[in-house]
């Protein structure tokens, strides 16, 4: 019989809620609250490999590139890989000005790998990747 893995799943969902309100906010400190100290995170061009290095990216982002966007996020999928490791793939993109939808060029596939640590979950790991049409 499989486990009730709901509460896990809530948690989970409440600490990417954090992150995108966070980004909206601008927040780079709040966005890497739920980030280990380790975390590492994959875009396009970069490599950030521990939560310190990441919170400096986005600190600069939101206060030039960034600045007053929010973000588009739907989960796609999300499996647990034993009692204390998550992976959720999402569908995401990020809002600019006036936007109320992601263009399909702008959109990309993330990848988050998440870890409990003391009965807390936790982003450990994050990587994303255009979205390419099919042809």
């Amino acid at each position: 019989m499989s486990e009730n893995r709901d509460a896990d799943k809530a948690a989970i969902a409440a600490v990417l809620a954090a992150s995108y309100k966070a980004w909206e906010a601008g927040d780079a400190e709040a966005m890497v609250a739920d980030y280990t100290e380790d975390a590492a995170a994959i875009m396009t061009g970069s490599l950030r490999g521990d939560r310190e290095t990441i919170r400096e990216g986005m600190a600069l982002a939101f206060a030039g590139p960034l600045k007053d966007t929010s973000t588009y996020n739907k989960q796609l999928s999300l499996r647990f890989v034993g009692r204390d490791a998550a992976i959720l793939v999402s569908e995401s993109g990020i809002l600019f000005g006036g936007q109320t939808e992601v263009p399909d060029a702008g959109k990309v596939n993330a990848t988050w790998v998440l870890e409990q640590r003391d009965g807390r979950w936790l982003i450990a790991a994050y990587h994303n990747s255009p979205v390419f049409a099919a042809a």
